[in-house]
């Protein structure tokens, strides 16, 4: 058997092992490791696995994971997150379709904290939920705006898979947190467009709630203000070059759980469920990186993504159409695979073939995030709608991707327009390093 076909062999064990319920990075680092037993020898597979386990996990840059995660964890447990969904409706609930616009734009608030797509979705689906429930909001738009809007967490800084792509490719950090701030913007004006225009259609989607006067409008933002000043000072800090990502993820930290202490909201046992709960996120993300440093060198012997890359590059569609080949590979993998599992998996192959076209690799991981953030909304599995499934029990799976269809599409938008114009991406990037 060839070189190359032993690389394709490996992905497809490597699926294979996913379906059959394998943790990814084990899936990965399994595949990895024998691999490399059986093209290099098991001398090379153990240096190997020695080496790249302690490469990747004494990584500096990494440690802005478990701090961000802890973050957005404290901020959880001390119910600063249903602070910033009270906010956002006191401004928009007497909008028709107000309460579901509210929730994404609490999403997107609590994804400049927590950097997650599934702690989004679950921490504001339960303040949510329940109160568009008692409006009388159909089931389709209250659970597909809360699926939706959870996929923020994924591209609005600190995001997770912006700290994975970085990691994989050698690029900052810094410049693709800033270069998802505008994307993550521009995604949740999309998102609220399409709640005003399915309302439109159907009015008793989501009727409008009662228009609050503008001083109780302003002591419900001035009650998330702690939080949101937080956000402004870590995200800000790094703009500002005061703070690099990972002491913008200390400081941040470090000000929500003094924050939590000071309101009295930060009690034992929720310090402990939150310090718990970002130790086993972090030992994923961990294991996920591991797994992927072993895995690629395999991929590497192969020489599996040099011929792949070659064969697109040849093929003669231009760029544009690599790059649209890229884009449906992506939305099959969302299909029934993990966000996370996808970037690990294809980056090492995709992006030597998108830089070599000479598109911008800051801009690309803008483009691989909202595209991975469309998987997650993706049936059969579409993570988010599970999460928002484990939220709402009583709404049939097939409620809840009718709901999220609409929005999907608003995704799909976005995607076009930051391919049409590259510098929605990079302008804020640039204008940091000039």
């Amino acid at each position: 058997m060839s070189d190359f076909m032993i690389g394709v062999s490996g992905l497809g064990a490597m699926f294979v092992l996913m379906i059959l319920r394998m943790p990814v990075g084990m899936a990965m680092l399994a595949v990895g490791y024998f691999g490399t037993v059986i093209l290099n020898g098991d001398r090379s597979a153990n240096a190997l696995l020695v080496t790249e386990a302690f490469s990747a996990t004494s990584n500096y840059s990494l440690t802005v994971v478990p701090l961000f995660i802890l973050m957005g964890n404290i901020a959880s447990v001390a119910g600063f997150s249903s602070r910033l969904y009270e906010a956002a409706f006191a401004w928009v609930g007497w909008l028709r379709g107000g309460l579901a616009s509210a929730s994404i734009i609490g999403c997107a608030a609590f994804a400049a904290v927590s950097g997650s797509s599934v702690a989004t979705a679950v921490t504001i689906g339960k303040v949510a939920l329940p109160e568009m429930k008692r409006f009388g909001y159909s089931d389709a738009l209250s659970t597909g705006s809360i699926a939706a809007g959870g996929t923020l967490g994924f591209l609005i800084p600190p995001s997770t898979g912006f700290v994975l792509y970085a990691i994989l490719t050698e690029e900052s950090i810094g410049q693709l947190f800033m270069a998802g701030i505008l994307p993550g913007i521009l995604l949740t004006a999309f998102f609220m467009a399409t709640v005003g225009l399915i309302t439109l259609f159907d009015p008793q989607a989501g009727r409008p709630g009662e228009a609050l006067p503008f001083v109780q409008r302003f002591v419900a933002l001035s009650r998330a203000m702690p939080l949101l000043i937080v956000i402004v000072v870590s995200i800000g800090g790094i703009y500002l070059g005061v703070f690099t990502p990972v002491e913008a993820a200390g400081v941040g930290a470090g000000l929500v759980i003094l924050m939590a202490l000071f309101t009295g909201k930060l009690k034992g046992d929720a310090f402990v469920k939150a310090v718990v709960d970002t130790v086993r996120t972090t030992a994923m993300l961990y294991l996920i990186v591991i797994g992927a440093s072993v895995l690629n060198p395999f991929l590497a012997l192969t020489h599996l993504p040099a011929t792949l890359g070659e064969a697109m590059t040849t093929a003669g569609l231009g760029p544009y159409g690599v790059l649209l080949l890229i884009v449906i590979a992506y939305l099959v993998l969302g299909m029934f695979m993990d966000g996370l599992a996808m970037l690990v998996v294809t980056i090492p192959i995709f992006f030597p073939i998108v830089t070599g076209l000479g598109f911008d690799p800051i801009w690309f991981g803008v483009v691989a995030v909202i595209v991975i953030e469309m998987g997650m909304i993706t049936p059969p599995v579409g993570l988010n709608v599970f999460v928002v499934k484990s939220v709402a029990g009583d709404v049939p799976m097939g409620t809840i991707f009718k709901g999220v269809l609409p929005f999907w599409f608003a995704m799909a938008a976005c995607l076009l327009a930051i391919v049409i114009f590259p510098s929605i991406a990079l302008m804020i990037p640039q204008a940091m390093f000039q």
